[in-house]
């Protein structure tokens, strides 16, 4: 695995001071990454339409007491958008979970804890299943696992998640529908029900518009594709055969669409016998909206304790 110096975007730059780049080669992709801090490894991986500055609310506070590695997963941000082939496997959360591990390997790291958020928090999911003697523990952002999702599908949740079904359909009918208006696409897709924009950073929000790209949106459309396909069939098989390993703690929005209309802690406990987790009062994007809370609940749970839900 290759590693280049990256000189970080302006928006990384101003939000992430004191984190190093790098483009990192693995075996499917070019990764630009950002490394920050001293201690345990740790590593974050972000969800659509964000890049890795969707961290840097509580990014620098736990660079704090970890060596913390945050990524553009492929197809997103700066990192490289590779063909995803006619099954859409380069997409798939298998091909990105085996790209945050040869990061990790890169930078010298054989264990980690890893995070992740919407479909960060779905590679992380992959990643534990996967690769059992790399992750140490793994924290979830507002999902449940695929297979349920897919499996108990609700007229509300539906509603809200238009875009799995839609971004999922043959190429290039949503690229040509949403590359029309990408300045539109965005603010839409952030303006989430109950919670509207004001949650974003500015700069943040000018680096997601920025990375929205038709290239991305390729990318993006290609990875729901190898989700309702490929990684919905591995959990399938794997549901009841396997769990994950390490300690868990699952987080989520009680105003998010999980939150509304998911029974979470039901959905995981099949998959994780070591889990613990709770809502908490955001929408979708917690470490952007409170991220008090998160780092309240990462803090200790990535340093070995048992984390508590706040009063």
């Amino acid at each position: 695995m290759s590693r280049d110096s990256q000189p970080p975007s302006e928006a990384a730059a101003a939000l992430l001071p004191g984190f190093r780049h790098q483009r990192i080669r693995t075996s499917g992709a070019e990764i630009m990454t950002a490394i920050g801090g001293s201690g345990p490894p740790l590593l974050l991986l972000h969800g659509n339409p964000l890049t890795h500055v969707s961290w840097h609310r509580v990014a620098p506070e736990l660079a704090r007491h970890f060596t913390v590695v945050l990524i553009d997963l492929r197809g997103y941000g700066d990192s490289s958008k590779p063909p995803g082939g006619d099954d859409h496997a380069a997409y798939s959360f298998r091909a990105m979970a085996l790209d945050g591990v040869e990061v990790m390997r890169a930078l010298g790291f054989t264990r980690f804890g890893v995070a992740g958020h919407d479909r960060g928090a779905r590679v992380a999911f992959r990643m534990a299943l996967d690769h059992p003697d790399c992750v140490t523990q793994l924290a979830s952002l507002d999902i449940v696992p695929t297979w349920h999702l897919l499996s108990n599908i609700t007229l509300g949740w539906g509603l809200e998640s238009y875009h799995w079904f839609f971004m999922a359909q043959k190429a290039p009918f949503p690229e040509k529908l949403l590359c029309a208006d990408l300045d539109y696409y965005i603010n839409y897709k952030l303006n989430k029900k109950g919670v509207g924009l004001s949650i974003f950073d500015p700069v943040a929000f000018s680096e997601y518009a920025r990375c929205t790209t038709p290239e991305q949106i390729h990318a993006v459309c290609e990875d729901y594709r190898a989700t309702v396909t490929l990684d919905y069939e591995m959990d399938r098989a794997e549901f009841g055969k396997r769990q994950i390993a390490c300690p868990v703690l699952v987080l989520w929005g009680s105003n998010s669409h999980v939150g509304r209309h998911l029974a979470v802690m039901e959905a995981w406990r099949p998959w994780a016998p070591d889990l613990r987790g709770w809502a908490i009062p955001t929408g979708h994007y917690p470490s952007e909206q409170r991220p008090d809370l998160v780092l309240g609940a990462f803090l200790p749970f990535f340093s070995g304790e048992e984390p508590r839900e706040a009063a």
